[in-house]
Parts: structure tokens; C-alpha cells; sequence
């Protein structure tokens, strides 16, 4: 599919579960309904009051909202995240007014949305979440900086400048002129917002339904009304009148940079937004709709179609908005219908609610936005940032948002970073003592190419065959101080020295003396240290069985329990809580951590022969598959189970070439379960599951394949299983790992039998989203 291809569909109904009726083509789910309703009211007061702090003319929010729902929503790459005029926009979009007036401003959006495309086209969107998380923390705490000190001015009653230093200025002479009205609604719209989401007890749960924004405003509405205070309030010319876009004028390295600019910010906000929305659907409990991951290049071109729709229509800039895209993801949103839907009632309330809209007050607008633009100033943000020695980038970032612009702040933010990011990676202290007749040589801080000349001269201080210890205290070595070190340790081993390396930080990666040249296991180091390049190279000898046992268990030791201790205290205290049961070969070639990206307490793994499951009734003695089902489904409470076969299974290979009359073992006692997946390969050759791109290469894989959908088959039949399917609580997968190709597949349903579709690289089968095996952590 090419770059700029339509998208496929999605599947209808969740991979692997029993098919569904045919829907009805514009059925809307329940869930959705309410989400869009949960949306549209918070999302009408928030885009007035954007619109009024960028100084546009208000209908142009409720524009780009309408836009955002029907256009991003329907385009977009992220089901469920909500786009129209944001918080983030607000100080480029006031910038460019000032600069070059509405309608050049709506043209502006328009070639920004293009800019968008042509990103979407080039698949570069996974690229802009390069960006150093500071530098975007940073720029939008300096945007919330200058929205809430602009909006100050409208609280009390007066009017912002563009600036941040001269609306500073200004504010000595502002407080000393109140408006008392002003005030008096700003501050029961700002009482409102804080103290509805504290509202205690069952009553409070009962009325937090309703978004604390719409009541905040409504509340300041209604007393302005009741009380016939004197003070501005939302003006919304006839649409007759409404102005669309026109074609920008000015210095074009000017006009470039502005298009640049609100390019950056629509896009990095709303490929942010959809990577939290992934997050915060992940982690939604209960039974739900499948919803796939956000495809970025895609959400990158639905953004960059809503921005053209909405300048040409006259509306402000689209980005996708935190706010609405939690609320509809907390509402229990199952599809883009929410958003979409949302869009449509924004549509409604400009054409007719149009006399109520006119009836709240600008300074109850402003204070809702002043609030957004305050917690855009995130408290766990700034601690983040500390923790992780990155303070001086955010602060960077911010005040170069504040005095000098977006794009100026963001320029400065990376300088910062990569000024930053350098000095680490320059700054490195080599020491070198002596204790005991031992040699230590300690590394602290990141060991590169420009520090390989200082390590040579300390390493050189270890006498020949003394014994030797370079402790490496930091996270990151290059490949010339790799290579320096590996030849000393040769060198000095050889001429009767020992060398031992170890890493005192968790996340060095530490090195065995002298591995062998030939290694068929690079990507894991434990494989590389004591099985892989010595069991199996020719120049190696035969180490025992036991030896490699202990080499092995020595490895974990050193390397790999330092990273996992605290992981496996916490789970030794909270007990094993695994979201799914993997049902897999004994095949020691499936290793099913390394396959689903998983890792301690998050599958509960039952191997044996063959990866089958005994129907009920047929255990002849055998329960442990059943038991492991029960105590998974029942107890701890699994919400999937995945059955999983492999490419040259040889259980399946000892099925096909069994003989009648052979003498009855064990193993074939035990295959007996895997006969009904023979029968199954027998029967209409038009239901066999099949591979979605090439035939199965032989009848084992076509055995292989059928096995899986049987065993699921037989899953279905346990009574436990059979109870948590009926109550929507459980899901079943079918799932085949070709070893030689290193290639999963997912089962799917079709109308003409089941389809094995392969899952890419990014997460995502034969086009379309498919679930995760792995469970989050």
C-alpha cells in the first residue's frame, strides 16, 4: 500500500472471538453515544474561549472543532483521540493575527495542513517524537505561560497585549482598575472548576458525569443572567458574514517560518496525543471493543486534511487536544464514531443554540482558558525532567517560548539538549589504584571514541600478569572504546594477566574475556557468554552440561539479576497478576518472552508437546492442561488466552507419519489429542486455515495451522473458559511462530475459513491493527 493510499478497515469484531451478525452499516454503539455527548460539552466552552484568547473571530473555534470531529476523527490515525483548536495553538495563532490579520492567518492553516500531508507522505512521523520530551514539555509550558498571563488581563476586566513583557508591564496599572464584575464571574467560573471534581461521596460520583468546564461556564452564565450584570459577552456575527481564507502577504521567509512554525506545533501535539491515547486505552480494564493502535503517518494525514478544511472555512488550526481525547477515551469510546459524533454536535449548537451562546460572559471564557494555559505548567513534568537531568532544557525551552516566540523557543530548547547531550558524552573521569596486588580501573560517565586515548594510558599502568578490574560506571560505550578495551583484555590475558569487567550501574552492558569470532546468537548477550558461540563452534570444546549450567546461572548473576531485583521484589510481594494464559510447544526454539516482548509476571506460560489442549472428559489421567486453565481463568483472572504453534513442529510430524498397529508409549498416548486436528486437515479443504500471504509450505505446516484453530476449539469446551467467554470477560487467540523466518502470525476470521495474517514490524497484521499479544507493563 502506498504512502498515501486510503486506509484499510479494521476488522469488524475482535481477532479470534465467534463471529458476529452483520452489523448495520451506521450503527453507533451505546458507548460512543455517550462519549461524543461527554466531549461536545466540554469541547464547545474550550474552543469559544481558544478562540478568544487568540483574539480570531468565535465562530472560528467552533469551525475547527467541527472540523477536528468530522474531518481528523473520520481521516485521522488514532480512533479515538479528539482534535480542534488547542490550548498549544494559541500563542502562534494570536502571533500570526497580529502579524498578518485573520484571513491570511486562515491561509496560513491551510499550507500548514499541506506541509502535513506531505509529511504524512513522506513517513517521517514516527521521526518527530525524536524530540527530546524536555524541549516539548518545555514549549508547551511556555505557551501555558503566556496564555495565562494574557487571559489575566480579560479576567479583571481589561484588555491582553501580544506580548508577554508588555502584558507584564501592564499589570500593576490593570489591577489597580478592577472591574468588579469582570472579577466577581471569573472567580465563581474559576470556584467552579476547582470544586466540582472534589464533590464527595455518591452524590459527587453522580454529578462528576457532567465536565466541570460546562458547568463552571453555565454557572457563570446563569448568575451574569439572573444578576443583569454589565460586561462583555460572546459576540457571534450572522455566518453570512463569516470570513474564509485569503492568501497570505508579506516577506515570504516570514510567511515560510509561520507555516513552519504552526506545522510543528499541529503536528508534534498531535502525534504526542496519540501516542497517550494508546497509553490510556491500554491501560482501560474491563471487557471493551478492539481498538487498534494509532497508525502515526496516518494520523499525520488526517491532521493535515482537517488544517486545510478549517483555514479554508476559516477556522483555527487542528491539533489533537488532551483533554477531549481522555475524557472520550475515560468515557468508554469504542470507535471514532464518538469523535465524529462530537463533531456533528458542534455543528448543531453554532446553527441553533446560537442566542444562548451569546449569553456568556468573555471573562468567564478567560478564566477557563487561564486554567488551561496554569496546568499546562505540569508539576509532575518539571520533576520528571529533574530526575532525569534534563531541568536545563525545559527551562531553556520555556523561557525562549515566553520572550521570543514557539519556534525561537523550540530551536533553543534542542540547542540546549544537544549542548547538554554532548557534554556528557565528552565528560568522562578514568582512575586508576591499587588495592591488595589488584589493579582497578574505574570509568565513570560515558565511555566514547574521546575518551579512548585517556583509558589507553590507564589501562597501560596495570603491570603484565597482574590481575585487573575495570569497573564501568555509566550507561553507554561506543564501538572504538569497545574495541580498545576487548584488545587490552586479549592482550593482557595472553601474557599471563587476568582481566575482569563489570558494570556497577544497572543497564551496563558488561563482556566475557575473549569470545570466539564465530557467534550464531548476537542479539542476546547471555546466549553469546556461555552456550551459543561455545557448545556450537567448532573451536570450541564440549563443555559439560553442568558447566554450562553454572556458567549460565553465573551470567544471571552478574548481568542480568541487578536489572530485574526490584521488578521480581515487587511482583514476590504483590503475588503473579499475568493478563493472559500463552498455550505453547515444548519446542525449545520458542522462547515466548522473546516472541511477545514480555517479561516476568506478565504471562502465565503452559508448554507441552504439541501445544494441545485435551478436550473434557478426555484427560485419560492427564488434568494438568485443564487444571493450568481453571486456575489461569478463575483465579488469577486471565482476559486472554493464546494458543500457540510453531513451523516444523515435531508433534505434528510424528502425527502425519504415524502407523497403525505401533506399540503404544507415553508420547503417543499423549498425541492421541492432537487426532481431531488430523481429522479437521481431512475434511473440506476450502475451510483450512491458511496463511494470508503464500501457501503453506507442506502438509506439516497445513497440520501445524489446523492444530491451533482445534485446540482452540477444544478450549472452548472447558467449562471455565466457556462461562468467561459467555460473560465478555475472556478472549481467544490463535497465534503461529514460523522458527526459520522469524515471523508471527495472528489468526483472524473470514468469511471463507480462517486466515493467519503476519504481523510487521510496527505492530500491525497485514495492514490493519491487531491486539498485542503481550500485556502491558
Amino acid at each position: 500500500m502506498s504512502a498515501c493510499a486510503p486506509p484499510r478497515t479494521q476488522h469488524p469484531h475482535p481477532p479470534h472471538s465467534p463471529p458476529q451478525a452483520p452489523r448495520r452499516r451506521f450503527l453507533v454503539a451505546g458507548a460512543d453515544l455517550s462519549a461524543s455527548v461527554a466531549v461536545f460539552l466540554i469541547a464547545l466552552p474550550l474552543s469559544l474561549g481558544i478562540a478568544l484568547a487568540t483574539g480570531a473571530p468565535l465562530q472560528a473555534g467552533l469551525v475547527a472543532a467541527a472540523v477536528g470531529g468530522l474531518v481528523a476523527g473520520r481521516l485521522g490515525g488514532s480512533p479515538l483521540q479528539v482534535s480542534g483548536p488547542a490550548a498549544g495553538l494559541t500563542v502562534v495563532t494570536a502571533d500570526l493575527i497580529h502579524r498578518y490579520g485573520w484571513q491570511a492567518t486562515c491561509g496560513i492553516t491551510v499550507l500548514a495542513g499541506l506541509a502535513q500531508l506531505g509529511l504524512g507522505c513522506l513517513r517521517v512521523a514516527r521521526g518527530a517524537l525524536a524530540v527530546s520530551p524536555a524541549v516539548v514539555h518545555g514549549m508547551l509550558a511556555g505557551i501555558g505561560v503566556t496564555i495565562a498571563v494574557a487571559q489575566l488581563h480579560i479576567v479583571l476586566g481589561g484588555s491582553p497585549d501580544s506580548s508577554v513583557l508588555a502584558n507584564l508591564r501592564a499589570l500593576p496599572a490593570q489591577l489597580a482598575d478592577l472591574h468588579p464584575a469582570a472579577v466577581t464571574m471569573s472567580v465563581l467560573t474559576l470556584t467552579l472548576l476547582l470544586a466540582w471534581p472534589r464533590i464527595p461521596g455518591r452524590l459527587g460520583r453522580l454529578l462528576r458525569r457532567v465536565p466541570a468546564a460546562l458547568v463552571a461556564v453555565a454557572g457563570a452564565t446563569a448568575t451574569a443572567a439572573l444578576t443583569e450584570l454589565t460586561l462583555p459577552r460572546v459576540d457571534l456575527p450572522s455566518w453570512s458574514s463569516h470570513a474564509l481564507a485569503g492568501l497570505p502577504e508579506g516577506p515570504v521567509l516570514g510567511i515560510a517560518a509561520a507555516v513552519l512554525t504552526t506545522t510543528l506545533v499541529c503536528s508534534v501535539q498531535s502525534l504526542l496525543g496519540a501516542v497517550a491515547v494508546d497509553k490510556l486505552v491500554a491501560a482501560r480494564t474491563g471487557p471493551q471493543a478492539h481498538v487498534g493502535r494509532s497508525d502515526l503517518d496516518r494520523e499525520l494525514l488526517g491532521q493535515g486534511a482537517a488544517n486545510i478544511v478549517s483555514g479554508a472555512l476559516g477556522g483555527l488550526p487542528v491539533a489533537g487536544v488532551a483533554v477531549r481525547s481522555s475524557a472520550n477515551v475515560n468515557s468508554g469510546a469504542v470507535s471514532r464514531n464518538s469523535t465524529m459524533l462530537h463533531g456533528v454536535f458542534v455543528v448543531v449548537a453554532a446553527l441553533l443554540m446560537v442566542p444562548l451562546l451569546e449569553q456568556i460572559p468573555l471573562a468567564s471564557l478567560a478564566a477557563l482558558v487561564m486554567a488551561v494555559g496554569i496546568r499546562m505548567v505540569s508539576l509532575h513534568h518539571i520533576r520528571t525532567v529533574t530526575r532525569h537531568r534534563e531541568v536545563l532544557v525545559y527551562a531553556a525551552t520555556t523561557l525562549g517560548v515566553v520572550f521570543l516566540g514557539v519556534l525561537e523557543g523550540v530551536a533553543l530548547g534542542v540547542a540546549v539538549a544537544v549542548a547538554l547531550a554532548l557534554h556528557r558524552l565528552a565528560r568522562t573521569r578514568i582512575t586508576h589504584e591499587e588495592k591488595e596486588g589488584v589493579h582497578h580501573v574505574q570509568v565513570r560517565g560515558q565511555l566514547t571514541f574521546l575518551a579512548v586515548p585517556r583509558l589507553s594510558r590507564a589501562l597501560h599502568l596495570v603491570p603484565q600478569g597482574a590481575h585487573a578490574v575495570v569497573e564501568l560506571d555509566g550507561s553507554f560505550m561506543d564501538h572504538a572504546a569497545y574495541e580498545s578495551l576487548q584488545d587490552w583484555q586479549s592482550a593482557h590475558t595472553a601474557r599471563g594477566g587476568s582481566a575482569e569487567l563489570a558494570g556497577r550501574r544497572s543497564g551496563v552492558r558488561t563482556a566475557d574475556p575473549a569470545l570466539p569470532a564465530v557467534c550464531r546468537c548476537r542479539p542476546w548477550t547471555p546466549w553469546r557468554n556461555h552456550q551459543a558461540c561455545f557448545a556450537g563452534t567448532p573451536s570450541a570444546p564440549a563443555a559439560p552440561a553442568s558447566h554450562e549450567l553454572a556458567r549460565g546461572i553465573s551470567s544471571f548473576q552478574r548481568n542480568t539479576a541487578p536489572l530485574v531485583r526490584a521488578e521480581l521484589a515487587r511482583l514476590a510481594r504483590e503475588g503473579q497478576r499475568p493478563a493472559q494464559l500463552f498455550l505453547t510447544c515444548a519446542d525449545s526454539r520458542l522462547v515466548t518472552s522473546m516472541i511477545t516482548s514480555s517479561g516476568p509476571g506478565d504471562l502465565f506460560v503452559v508448554r507441552n508437546v504439541g501445544n494441545l489442549v485435551p478436550p473434557p472428559g478426555e484427560e485419560h489421567g492427564d488434568d494438568s492442561v485443564a487444571a493450568a486453565i481453571e486456575y489461569a481463568v478463575e483465579v488469577l483472572g486471565v482476559r486472554s488466552i493464546t494458543v500457540c504453534g510453531h513451523s516444523g513442529c515435531g508433534a505434528m510430524q510424528a502425527l502425519l507419519t504415524a502407523e497403525p498397529g505401533e506399540p503404544e508409549t507415553p508420547l503417543k498416548r499423549w498425541l492421541r489429542h492432537g487426532l481431531p486436528s488430523l481429522a479437521r486437515m481431512a475434511g473440506d479443504r476450502r475451510a483450512r486455515p491458511r496463511l494470508a500471504r503464500r501457501a503453506p509450505a507442506d502438509a506439516v505446516e497445513q497440520l501445524c495451522l489446523t492444530n491451533v484453530v482445534q485446540q482452540l476449539e477444544h478450549l472452548r469446551a472447558h467449562d471455565s473458559v466457556a462461562r468467561a467467554l459467555a460473560a465478555g470477560e475472556l478472549e481467544l487467540h490463535g497465534m503461529y511462530f514460523h522458527v526459520g523466518e522469524a515471523q508471527a502470525y495472528l489468526l483472524g476470521g473470514t468469511g471463507d475459513g480462517q486466515v493467519f495474517e503476519d504481523v510487521r514490524e510496527d505492530g500491525r497484521e497485514d495492514g490493519r491493527a491487531v491486539e498485542e499479544v503481550r500485556s502491558p507493563v
